[in-house]
């Protein structure tokens, strides 16, 4: 939206013509409250560090010409190689913050220079900030010379002395929460802080506040915000923005129709380890349905055992050889024994570690030449055990938990070659395998197989990567079984019994 600028800074509604937008994403925070080592914006959320989030929601709004980072001191060169590494052609400038919120405004407007334009104020820490909320900060600028982003009190808000008692209880109906974006007009926010600049009592913890104080005949429009659009501030807001990414980045994932997953998958290449029957077995009809070229492999079909490097590296030789490419590697094979850690043998122990273990590690060894090749994407199962191990299900427990451990520690690892790696934790799931080792459970109580390998499909063609990602029946039909619920994984989820084979049964969990 670059425009011709005025000399006018405050111009009226109808001959504001700003020269650019520019956004400032404000960074300097330490982590202190996070008790981290590093500043909290460097944190990874969802694979990426939060400041990479918040940083792509502003390089992809059209209303947006440049975008300006101030970074915490001696975190330059971080937030530098950031924006390299992900081809943010918005940002001009990285540059070191002040020492105060208002100190660093202060450079940010000497940065930007004196012509005219809005300039949009943001956290880095608030990375779920969506393009919505961007654009009608940008579009309420035609109107307002200021303008603020908030959500509804939830919680009454009270008032209280120098003693903790209380004073007063405002009405909750107007209470809003203050969140960022904060947009201005150039010549409004220079102006506020020129007055600021002669009160030797100045202090202000966000720009409309200075706005208010030294402007006060000026309108500081309120547009709405969002509930997600939370502050990384605290460990609890790490674990709610982690899960938050997870339900985004899934649901927007879900194609229409058909025809949007035969554009998506094909001349993909699949190899499915566990693919003879279960949720593997449904993944790789679904997929070659949608034109992908699936290549299954277990070993009551192929001979195929995931602990063996060299039956795995066959495999996946088998299917570069024969299209050339492999895009994703899901490993759905896996064992349950049952019974109490104490009355196990060492073979039925060591059988359960390596099929378990074993078995997804050497798959991921021998997956990530080829992963690498297409920027792929290597998909784990756990169950809802990992989060708290069960009496008699301890090793089964123990290596579900591993496997997240796993999927968040490559996500890392491989995040340098764009290889993503995720972890599907499906609710009860009706397979021949369950029926085996649980019997016959009450209809409708049960997801579908074909539900699961959706949902993993979904996943598959997301952006996700070092996630967990639930799959739960619809909360709306309990009993429909035609797309599983995809949400974050929670602490305390289902009972487990993801269709898992009992002890001595054949090596596929799923």
């Amino acid at each position: 939206m670059t425009q011709q600028p005025t000399t006018v800074a405050d111009a009226a509604p109808d001959s504001w013509r700003p020269s650019r937008t520019v956004a400032v994403i404000l960074a300097g925070g330490t982590g202190t409250r996070l008790g981290l080592g590093i500043p909290k914006q460097l944190l990874k959320i969802a694979g990426k560090p939060i400041i990479e989030h918040t940083l792509a929601v502003f390089e992809a709004a059209p209303e947006i010409d440049e975008i300006i980072v101030l970074m915490a001191a001696g975190h330059v060169a971080d937030a530098e190689r950031i924006v390299e590494q992900a081809g943010f052609r918005k940002v001009t400038k990285v540059v070191e913050g002040g020492e105060s919120r208002n100190a660093t405004t202060r450079l940010a407007l000497d940065t930007i220079g004196p012509a005219d334009c809005n300039i949009l104020f943001h956290d880095a820490v608030r990375p779920l900030v969506s393009g919505r909320i961007v654009r009608e900060c940008v579009n309420a600028l035609w109107t307002y010379a200021a303008v603020d982003v908030a959500i509804p009190s939830a919680d009454t808000i009270i008032e209280v002395d120098a003693d903790d008692c209380i004073t007063g209880i405002p009405v909750r109906s107007r209470l809003r929460r203050g969140q960022t974006p904060q947009a201005f007009r150039s010549g409004t926010i220079r102006e506020a802080y020129r007055r600021a600049e002669g009160d030797p009592d100045f202090a202000a913890t966000d720009d409309c506040g200075v706005v208010l104080r030294y402007l006060p005949g000026t309108p500081i429009k309120v547009i709405d915000g969002a509930d997600e659009n939370i502050k990384v501030t605290h460990p609890v807001d790490v674990h709610l923005a982690d899960k938050l990414f997870q339900l985004a980045a899934a649901q927007s994932h879900q194609l229409a129709d058909h025809r949007g997953y035969t554009e998506e998958l094909a001349g993909r290449t699949i190899v499915v380890f566990g693919g003879s029957y279960g949720i593997g077995h449904e993944l790789a009809e679904l997929a070659t349905r949608f034109g992908a070229r699936v290549f299954p492999v277990s070993r009551s079909a192929t001979g195929t055992h995931v602990e063996r490097a060299e039956d795995v590296e066959a495999a996946l030789r088998t299917a570069y050889e024969a299209t050339g490419r492999i895009d994703h590697v899901v490993v759905t094979a896996g064992i349950l024994e049952k019974g109490a850690l104490a009355e196990m043998d060492e073979e039925t122990i060591d059988r359960l570690i390596r099929v378990n273990v074993v078995g997804p590690v050497t798959v991921a060894r021998r997956a990530l030449p080829y992963l690498q090749q297409t920027r792929g994407h290597l998909l784990l199962y756990t169950s809802s055990s990992y989060t708290r191990g069960r009496a008699r299900y301890a090793l089964y427990s123990a290596t579900k938990a591993g496997l997240v451990n796993l999927t968040q520690a490559l996500a890392d690892e491989w995040g340098e070659f764009g290889v993503r790696v995720n972890c599907v934790n499906p609710e009860r799931t009706a397979t021949p395998m369950r029926t085996r080792a649980f019997g016959e459970e009450p209809a409708g109580t049960l997801l579908s197989a074909e539900a699961v390998a959706q949902a993993s499909l979904d996943v598959l063609l997301s952006d996700l990567t070092g996630q967990v990602i639930d799959v739960r029946r619809s909360a709306d039909d309990p009993a429909r079984e035609v797309r599983a619920a995809v949400v974050p994984a929670q602490p305390g989820g289902p009972a487990d019994g993801t269709g898992t084979a009992a002890a001595g049964a054949e090596q596929h969990a799923w």
